[in-house]
């Protein structure tokens, strides 16, 4: 593989930035998941740790699996494999995780999927779930069995406790959550609800008479994006929204079913759709928050489920009835620069391969060395951090892959 590259020069304070072009896979590969009836994955910001979870059918074995080598292996780690699993999310480092099972509970993990404990069962058709990136606040939401799909439960706790939520008047399909958990997003049958302040309040930020199935959002809450029989983008928090049409529609009765992930900025997307035997429907991505979409080489069965790293370059599909995808292209990081005090502050959004940053006084020689200091994560934008001194002359700085 091509070493990536990207150098940014300090002479006096005075910056270079240099990118590299990059290297990008061409296939989809299927990972060693087990063919299974999947509902639901997610992944940790870099893509390294994987959690989906499925329902317990003659097709598969029900339960949560993980990965913490990309999807090269799995490991089911829940006892509770009958239970209809339906939804679940993952923490910024992959460590706390949180799943759905239908009408069993609330189910919380802190140390990656090893254990679970259920958290609290309410008589409620679970939908979907959310959190900050440090996984201490979470929202789930769905509906009582006898009645709409119109509960909300909000923790602030890591998921120790749970406690429902005032809105309790739209039909609650699925939730999205900034990294800090402040701003949230509700979409559903009646529309799509935000919030501001961790859910203690919300607004109707749109009514619709189409079916929204899943939202998604930046880690900054700015940029929202709901599918379902169409594709509704924000990019103001949910003031406003523009509607554009599915990139495909077939008429076989699942074109609402489409789910979509992010990368940290939302500027790149993935949807695919739960589709039929009969008209199986490609993957789609964009690169410009949603405004054009291509398809690519994915295999053509019914998607279930979506996830992207937060530098949207791994993605993570799973079939229903089938096993679960990953596709990879090598990541070209954006190095920032900023003073800080006496310093420089350097930060770049996790990448899903490793990088590392190196420094050189001289760009005519080789004598390129590793930075020390350990980058720091910064979960309200995943980005990587590493302060250093100011240079006493010129300074090179670049990330490269080892």
């Amino acid at each position: 593989m091509k070493k990536q590259l990207l150098l940014l020069l300090v002479p006096f304070l005075s910056t270079l930035l240099i990118a590299v072009n990059t290297v990008f896979a061409q296939t989809w590969v299927q990972t060693s998941a087990p063919t299974n009836m999947w509902d639901s994955i997610a992944s940790s910001a870099d893509g390294t740790k994987l959690i989906a979870v499925a329902h317990s059918t003659y097709v598969g074995r029900g339960g949560i699996f993980v990965s913490t080598n990309s999807g090269t292996t799995w490991t089911l780690t829940c006892s509770h494999a009958n239970n209809n699993w339906i939804s679940v999310a993952s923490a910024a480092d992959g460590s706390k995780l949180v799943a759905l099972a239908l009408s069993e509970g609330i189910y919380v993990s802190t140390n990656s999927g090893t254990d679970w404990i259920q958290a609290t069962n309410p008589n409620v058709y679970w939908g979907g779930v959310a959190g900050s990136a440090d996984g201490a606040k979470w929202i789930a939401v769905g509906g009582y069995l006898s009645g709409p799909r119109n509960s909300i439960y909000i923790s602030t706790d890591s998921g120790t406790t749970w406690a429902l939520n005032s809105l309790s008047t739209v039909g609650c399909n699925d939730v999205a959550s900034s990294a800090d958990g402040t701003k949230l997003a509700i979409a559903g049958v009646t529309g799509i609800y935000t919030s501001t302040n961790s859910g203690d309040s919300w607004t109707q930020a749109v009514a619709t008479g189409d079916f929204l199935n899943s939202i998604i959002s930046s880690t900054d809450g700015s940029k929202l994006v709901a599918t379902g029989t169409a594709i509704l983008i924000s990019d103001d928090g949910g003031v406003s929204w523009t509607q554009y049409t599915n990139p495909i529609t077939t008429g076989d009765g699942y074109d609402a079913n489409w789910n979509a992930a992010s990368s940290a900025d939302a500027s790149k997307l993935i949807i695919a759709r739960l589709s039929s035997i009969r008209s199986p429907v490609p993957i789609y991505t964009s690169a410009d928050f949603g405004f054009t979409w291509k398809s690519n080489s994915a295999p053509k069965v019914s998607y279930c489920a979506v996830a992207s790293s937060a530098d949207g370059t791994k993605l993570v599909v799973a079939a229903y009835g089938g096993g679960i995808y990953t596709y990879q292209t090598t990541p070209a990081p954006v190095l920032n620069i900023a003073p800080s005090n006496s310093n420089l502050a350097f930060s770049w959004i996790v990448p899903s391969m490793y990088f590392v940053l190196q420094q050189n006084s001289n760009l005519c020689t080789t004598n390129w060395t590793d930075v020390t200091n350990m980058p720091a994560l910064n979960l309200t934008n995943l980005q990587n951090q590493v302060a250093l001194p100011l240079p006493a002359g010129n300074a090179f700085y670049r990330l490269k892959t080892p």
